[in-house]
């Protein structure tokens, strides 16, 4: 059942219109709350009248609509539902999806979401197989973007093929499915996430500026496709996820043990900024100020999570991904750490003051895996989060 669940169904232009109005009628029937958007092509094959009757809710369809944007503006609209659902979803926006166009408010709102996002494709045969719209489809997947069929079957245009519209009893089925389980449903990730603090003395210690935000970001995203989240992490400001086992920790070496206990694991995530390394002895009284002389600290190397979680025999996760936070010589440096630690993919990224990711909300990071490299564009943590969750279910091959 979808009791309790808010849909926001974008509607666009196709013949497939017509079964929206079914796709409505049993969102409801399975307890779920529709908010309508349609795009001006899809009031073409439906009219909003009868649209809003069923769903027995305003039809957004304006993006410059001074009235909806007073009773909730179109980035409030775009996280306020639990998902957004397209369909059925036509070539046109497909391509719009893909080349991140917001010229209405459908795909405007596409781009402020920061919740999941499926569509449910409905084209012409010959549309569907076409390079650019299996271009496009690859690009949205790589994005996140979960896709609901299409079937092969008759078309209004007379052909037979690939590209109807799922029909809105699979959309449900899917929907309750994804809800319940999700693709990641009985796998088993560790994530690490914030900053660590090694103590001096009983009130002072060495840290970094880590937010912990990107780390949050995934742990949330990969919860949300039905993991099982064990959410080791360091001091944070950013929120920790309700649907995670949070694990906290201080320093390195209790973040190592911490890791080392939760194993096994399918996937490992290291996005924490680990201090390298800790103070030899903590002083038991806070240090005092000589003015004669500086303090004396000596320094250990803290154990290397990484390198030793890749490098494992037993319980070695099939996936094991690290980050590499540089403020200089990105690539050379990440490729560098990749050849050391052994690790599946090595995820690289520029916290110069400059760029702001380090406590910021936007990241911009390149992926490093043993057959290429590959650049992402700065887009917000959150789409990071979403984006890479879709990439390991792909290497899950689920």
């Amino acid at each position: 059942m979808l009791e309790g669940k808010k849909i926001l169904l974008v509607i666009t232009g196709g013949i497939a219109a017509y079964k929206s109005l079914e796709l409505i009628r049993l969102l409801q029937v399975n307890k779920a709350s529709v908010v309508p958007v349609m795009t001006k092509s899809s009031q073409q094959f439906v009219t909003p009248l009868s649209v809003s009757a069923i769903a027995g809710s305003k039809v957004y369809t304006e993006l410059f609509d001074l009235t909806a944007e007073a009773e909730m503006g179109h980035i409030e609209l775009s996280r306020s539902a639990d998902i957004i659902l397209v369909a059925p979803a036509s070539a046109d926006f497909l391509s719009k999806m893909a080349q991140g166009t917001c010229d209405d408010l459908a795909s405007t709102l596409l781009l402020a979401t920061d919740k999941p996002v499926l569509v449910a494709p409905s084209m012409n045969v010959r549309m569907w197989h076409h390079p650019a719209t299996q271009r496009n489809l690859n690009v949205i997947r790589d994005d996140g973007i979960i896709t609901i069929g299409p079937n092969e079957g008759d078309m209004a245009c007379g052909e037979f093929g690939l590209g109807r519209m799922s029909e809105p009893s699979e959309v449900i089925t899917f929907l309750i499915n994804f809800f319940k389980q999700g693709p990641l449903s009985g796998k088993r990730i560790i994530v690490t996430s914030g900053t660590t603090h090694e103590m001096m003395d009983p009130i002072r210690y060495i840290a970094n500026k880590s937010s912990g935000a990107q780390g949050t970001a995934i742990a949330s995203a990969l919860a949300d496709l039905g993991a099982s989240v064990v959410f080791v992490s360091g001091p944070s400001t950013a929120a920790t996820p309700p649907n995670v086992d949070l694990v906290k920790i201080e320093s390195g070496r209790e973040m190592y043990k911490a890791v080392l206990d939760e194993l096994p694991a399918d996937v490992a995530v290291f996005v924490a900024a680990v201090g390298d390394w800790y103070f030899d002895e903590v002083a038991e009284q806070k240090i005092k100020k000589d003015n004669d002389r500086s303090p004396v600290l000596k320094f250990k190397e803290n154990p290397d999570i990484l390198r030793h979680v890749s490098n494992l025999k037993e319980n070695r996760p099939q996936l094991v991904i690290g980050f590499a936070a540089e403020t200089s010589d990105l690539h050379k440096n990440a490729e560098t750490k990749f050849k050391k630690k052994g690790c599946d993919w090595l995820i690289a990224n520029d916290v110069s003051d400059r760029t702001g990711v380090m406590g910021g909300d936007d990241n911009k990071i390149t992926i490093f895996t043993k057959k290429k490299k590959e650049d992402w564009p700065l887009m917000s943590k959150k789409s990071v989060a979403r984006k890479l969750a879709a990439k390991i279910c792909d290497a899950l091959e689920l």
